[in-house]
């Protein structure tokens, strides 16, 4: 006698059915995406998605809360979010498997709409997210109805079948293991930039580089490294993705309001003169008294000889650039042009190729501005327009048009809360002002008269500049404060003012305690 079909299934296996589907999708989509585009990934483009439609109080939220950490915060925060959803799902579906197959399939519509809307979709971005729609709900159907056919008594007389237990364990095992195999393959197959990087490392060595000056011994304190390690340099962009291009494959349009349109290929840009640039960056969202600025060497080509090749038209006053990942950034065009402001098309930092995520294999480099508006990484596109024409990803979230880097300073030691022996006190810092310069750094205790710091050797005017002094100080709790003077002669500005819309400003001050 052949048993009555299950008509309800137990909350762990009607959950466990939902999670099998979902991770199924995902890798499978992730499996298409790492054949063909591994941008398309349909986890990451809903990422992408949530980044860009976020309101501008949230994205600041997150970055001052997690810091250069967003990303991935925003990745697990998703996946917790999946995993609810799809938990919810699965309880729903404990009867019937109409309700999983709904989630699933607006899940999966969730992806196919982001690749959909995405600003550099091509036709096979839609590939992944449709084959893990497909995948999720296919794999939910069959597990479901494996599930309610299969008898919590195998041992009814006449059942010839196989317990629940034992076919769920069975495709639990076979999906759990094509999910992981898939996914991983997925990840291995998006292509790396290990060989291309090497490969553009030993043509920077071999190339003929104008070179500048050594670094001085004299420009650092020892307490803050004047040129910060590639693997320490701040980073701040909006992908999920790192984008893994191959020099190559790369090229650069130069385009719109010019006498001439100009296409570049990689070997076209070593083929003309490279430069060397020591350049401090700033990011707008630093907050007074932040970390999110580095210095590194910069090797690469006059961005402003490429621009005047082109012939930028009257009226052209913004350079509108665009990197793989669609991000945009609009820079003044004759900041560009300025003689002498440097601004380059950068290959190479700190000796190397430029490492993956700060924009193998080119990326513009601007001094004195905030890279918001200059720092495009993975750098494709170069279209000369203007201001009132076109508006760059930040400038349409309500951040300022042009960005100019303001005179700030930055106290390290002592650090926030430090406890330190009363007497003289050793304190020490940064400041920067590109491209004017720092003439003075000045620094008070308790509300105190202003003392001027001792400065380290000027690197230049595209550079930070370190600073320090000694304090005399009794036991208790003191708050010490520093402001700058550029080299135009003009003072920090004591004024608080937030991030947006153009950079915070103000006296940095940190307390501690002298024991």
């Amino acid at each position: 006698m052949k048993p009555s079909l299950a008509t309800t299934l137990s909350r762990p296996v009607a959950v466990s059915v939902a999670v099998l589907a979902v991770g199924a999708a995902l890798a499978a989509g992730q499996l298409v995406a790492g054949l063909l585009a591994p941008a398309s990934s349909p986890y990451l483009l809903v990422g992408d998605a949530v980044i860009r439609l976020a309101p501008q109080a949230v994205v600041e939220f997150a970055k001052t809360t997690f810091g250069t950490a967003d990303k991935p915060a925003l990745l697990v925060g998703i996946a917790v979010i999946l995993l609810l959803v799809t938990v919810a799902a699965g309880l729903a579906s404990r009867r019937f498997a109409t309700v999983g197959q709904v989630v699933v399939g607006a899940l999966g519509l969730a992806g196919i709409v982001a690749a959909a809307t995405s600003p550099t979709i091509v036709p096979t971005d839609l590939a992944a997210p449709v084959v893990a729609a497909a995948a999720g709900l296919w794999v939910l159907r069959t597990l479901h109805r494996l599930a309610m056919e299969a008898t919590e008594r195998p041992d009814e007389p006449g059942y010839r079948g196989y317990p629940r237990r034992t076919v769920l364990l069975g495709a639990s095992t076979t999906v759990g293991a094509a999910a992981i195999l898939g996914g991983g393959a997925g990840v291995l197959l998006g292509r790396p930039t290990v060989d291309s990087r090497a490969a553009v490392t030993q043509r920077l060595a071999a190339a003929t580089v104008a070179r500048e000056a050594p670094i001085p011994a004299g420009a650092d304190f020892g307490v803050t490294p004047f040129v910060t390690a590639n693997a320490d340099f701040y980073r701040i962009d909006t992908a999920l993705r790192v984008p893994q291009l191959q020099a190559e494959d790369w090229s650069l349009r130069i385009h719109g309001m010019v006498d001439r349109e100009l296409t570049l290929t990689f070997d076209d840009l070593m083929a003309r003169p490279l430069v060397e640039r020591t350049v401090t960056m700033a990011c707008v969202s630093n907050e007074v008294g932040g970390d999110l600025i580095s210095t590194a060497r910069f090797v690469g080509v006059e961005l402003a000889d490429v621009l005047r090749e082109a012939g930028p038209a009257a009226g052209a006053d913004q350079v509108f650039s665009t990197s793989t990942d669609g991000w945009t950034a609009g820079t003044p065009t004759d900041v560009l042009l300025e003689p002498g402001r440097g601004a380059l098309l950068a290959v190479g930092m700190n000796g190397e190729a430029l490492p993956t995520e700060h924009g193998f294999p080119v990326r513009m480099v601007v001094p004195g501005l905030y890279g918001y508006v200059s720092a495009t990484k993975w750098v494709t596109d170069l279209e000369l327009t203007t201001f009132a024409v076109r508006q760059a990803y930040w400038e349409q979230r309500g951040w300022g048009e042009r960005g100019p880097i303001k005179t700030e300073a930055r106290i390290d030691l002592p650090r926030r809360f430090a406890r330190v022996p009363a007497g003289a006190v050793t304190v020490a810092g940064i400041a920067w002002s590109q491209p004017r310069g720092i003439a003075r750094v000045e620094y008070s205790v308790d509300g105190g008269p202003w003392s001027e710091a001792e400065l380290a050797a000027d690197v230049g005017g595209d550079t930070w500049r370190m600073w320090r002094g000694v304090l005399n100080v009794g036991t208790g709790s003191h708050t010490m404060r520093v402001r700058a003077t550029d080299g135009t002669g003009e003072v920090q500005t004591e004024q608080a003012a937030d991030v947006l819309p153009d950079g915070a400003t103000g006296w940095p001050a940190v307390v501690f305690t002298a024991t």
